[in-house]
């Protein structure tokens, strides 16, 4: 069983709210309307119609008044913003990095980053993919090869580290397509399609020297280090004392560089960085942003979202902070678990998420179960979650069949500072709900499949 936060004791979250946003109460009948015109799909929903919407925390974070202060203080000048200047002192401190592309969100730096390192017939491996991602690598050439623990693919696997490298499979990987097809290894903290799961700092670091062994270069995905930073303070042997702020520069320090959203992290509704350690690579990034996503200086972002994103990462390094953020998920998750519902153990950092097959034992994977569940979730309640599964996996891009993982969830992902825990007990009774009449829940057929990244624009009908 995952560990609460806290424990015994009742907590309140450390912010009080200054400004109310009204939401659209709807009936069942116009949320099996909105659903239908939407091709069963959560993504197609207007937000208008959704009353709890658990769909990403990206971009979805609530801004503190000092943010929004500093919004007031936006340098818009086209070239050399102050605000720039401040983004990258900021991301140097509390990351460690030395050289930072500003981009327009996170896809914008793997975008650059894969341009810049891949070439075509590379392997990059990594400890589970996520869709983005994958799809930049193999645009631009490469493979991706998951080298993450067998206990990541267990939902009921109890393991506090599912996000750690098979080190073993990783170097069997490294000897048999050799090191010069394997431009970096590609790392997530927390990994996001296993469940929102940690790796550990001391995975890690032997990956780190595993690297050097073959010099190989290592890169972060860090759009949630800090979350995972706060899982390493929770549950490895030597981290209890150490702040947040501390086990995140610790962590990056074992990586060449990361791509970031910090649409998740860093409280803010859009922006991301490519930081680098090599200047020759930084070189090559600065040129190429310019190309694809706007000067050097701004990147995609305007002066005042570069200042927001400078102080939400100041924010989101404090303790409190992320242990209020982390502890509504648990609080979630815990009450599900209570209840008998089937979702992914231990509780991730960014998202609870539903066992979509043991939900759905009678729907084939190819009719969508995740997918059901998601729409099933909605109808019932307004509650809107995201698939994470068959459809999300999309298609192997030699033989043109689906991926078929063998994780199929739906994930109830919780925006930072924007809901009450009033609003998790509503979603915890609406997936309860849904639960006892699962026997009843019918499939969906694809109707209407996007080349790329399906599952934001794919189209279904009830079977």
């Amino acid at each position: 069983m995952s560990k609460s936060f806290p424990s015994r004791r009742s907590w309140a979250e450390p912010w009080k709210v200054k400004v109310v946003e009204p939401l659209k109460m709807t009936t069942h009948t116009d949320r099996e309307r909105a659903i239908s015109e939407a091709g069963f799909n959560t993504f197609l929903l207007r937000s208008e119609d959704v009353y709890i919407d658990l769909l990403t925390d990206s971009g979805t974070s609530a801004m503190s008044d000092w943010q929004w202060a500093g919004m007031m203080m936006g340098d818009e000048a086209y070239a050399g913003s102050k605000n720039f200047y401040h983004l990258e002192e900021t991301i140097q401190k509390y990351y460690g990095y030395k050289y930072i592309v500003p981009t327009h969100q996170g896809r914008g730096a793997e975008h650059i980053l894969s341009k810049i390192l891949i070439k075509s017939g590379d392997i990059i491996p990594g400890n589970m993919y996520f869709t983005t991602t994958r799809l930049h690598q193999e645009l631009a050439g490469g493979t991706f090869a998951d080298i993450i623990i067998p206990e990541a693919h267990d939902p009921n696997n109890e393991y506090p580290f599912k996000g750690n490298v098979n080190l073993e499979t990783l170097e069997k990987l490294i000897h048999k397509a050799g090191k010069e097809h394997i431009p970096y290894i590609s790392l997530a903290a927390t990994v996001n399609m296993a469940g929102g799961q940690p790796i550990s700092m001391a995975n890690i670091r032997a990956v780190r020297e595993l690297a050097n062994k073959h010099d190989i270069k290592i890169i972060l995905d860090a759009t949630r280090a800090i979350e995972n930073a706060y899982f390493i303070h929770e549950r490895e042997d030597g981290y209890h004392d150490k702040s947040i702020a501390d086990i995140l520069k610790e962590l990056c320090s074992y990586t060449d560089g990361c791509t970031m959203s910090g649409k998740k992290d860093a409280l803010v509704n859009i922006g991301g960085w490519l930081a680098l350690n090599d200047f020759n690579l930084y070189e090559e990034a600065r040129n190429l942003v310019v190309v694809y996503e706007g000067l050097h200086t701004y990147g995609g972002m305007a002066g005042r979202d570069m200042e927001a994103m400078a102080r939400g990462i100041i924010e989101s390094v404090q303790d409190d902070h992320i242990r209020a953020r982390v502890g509504q998920v648990e609080y979630l998750g815990q009450k599900l678990i209570t209840s008998g519902i089937p979702v992914v153990c231990p509780i991730g950092g960014h998202a609870v998420y539903l066992n979509a097959k043991a939900f759905y034992p009678h729907i084939p994977q190819d009719e969508f179960p995740a997918q059901t569940l998601a729409c099933e979730l909605y109808m019932d309640s307004g509650v809107r979650a995201m698939e994470r599964g068959i459809v999300s996996a999309g298609r192997d891009k030699k033989t043109g069949k689906h991926y078929y993982p063998s994780l199929e969830l739906v994930r109830l992902t919780i925006p930072r500072r924007v809901y009450t825990q009033a609003h998790m007990d509503v979603t915890s009774e609406s997936v309860i709900a849904v639960y006892n009449k699962r026997d009843k829940a019918r499939g969906l057929k694809m109707v209407y499949e996007p080349k790329y990244l399906r599952f934001f624009q794919a189209r279904f009908k009830q079977l």
